[in-house]
């Protein structure tokens, strides 16, 4: 797929009819193929309310996905019956304080978490708009703003930026009455700064920076569980607070 105005296209029809599209309809050549695909999408769905950045391990390189401004939610809300993979994900999320440049990327850790001015537990929700998504391509899912669906978002803690450490974040999930996963430093990217540097500089150059009152979330700390449609799931990020979600 070359073209990626009707690879957004494909996307967002099945999105908006409930659908699925096949990915490899809709798979990109490279990265750089994939996110111009997400802007093409987030130019139809947005307008952009803040990123989504993680990675698969500490030397990994990061990936990211814009996060269009009507999925992001507060806690407690219903999602409906057009979320069908329901995909949760337990993951702290900063809120932008000031616009950032590239050369903000090359500040230390903690005059970087300075730009930051709240910190909050959030649920991410997965959602898939791909045929056969347990077997598609990662550039597929890239494409397809790397599955997100909502990010549920809690009320802000009183925890610093400059003191988050992704290694050390104790968080329960629990789906129902029944806790699912209880997970000491289960974010695969390790360093929180080392991610949000990458970001920022990604962002500038994306011609998409950084800017106040955005949110990013910054990756699973408990890897993902489905839920059934009629639950709930409640996530405890400890000293960061809860946040909890209705399907």
């Amino acid at each position: 797929m070359s073209n990626a105005s009707e690879a957004a296209d494909r996307l967002i029809a099945a999105r908006s009819k409930g659908e699925s599209v096949g990915w490899r309809d809709i798979l990109p050549s490279d990265r750089a193929g994939a996110y111009a695909i997400q802007d093409a999408t987030l130019a139809q769905i947005g307008p952009l309310g803040g990123w989504k950045v993680g990675a698969s391990g500490p030397d990994a390189e990061p990936v990211c996905a814009p996060l269009p401004a009507p999925g992001l939610l507060a806690s407690g809300a219903r999602l409906g019956s057009e979320f069908r993979l329901r995909g949760v994900e337990v993951e702290v999320a900063l809120r932008v304080g000031r616009a950032l440049t590239a050369e903000d990327a090359a500040l230390p850790d903690r005059e970087l978490a300075r730009a930051f001015d709240a910190v909050y537990p959030a649920i991410e929700i997965v959602e898939t708009r791909l045929e056969d998504w347990t077997n598609s391509a990662a550039l597929a899912q890239l494409a397809d703003l790397q599955s997100h669906g909502a990010l549920l978002i809690g009320a802000a803690s009183t925890v610093s930026p400059a003191a988050i450490d992704l290694r050390a974040v104790e968080a329960d999930l629990s789906i129902g009455e029944d806790i699912s996963r209880r997970i000491i430093g289960g974010n695969p990217a390790g360093d929180i700064w080392r991610l949000l540097r990458w970001l920022v500089r990604h962002c500038a150059d994306r011609g998409l920076p950084l800017l106040p009152g955005q949110i990013v979330t910054t990756g699973s700390c408990t890897g993902m569980v489905f839920a059934e449609a009629g639950t709930s799931a409640r996530a405890r990020l400890v000293g960061f607070g809860e946040v909890t979600v209705d399907f």
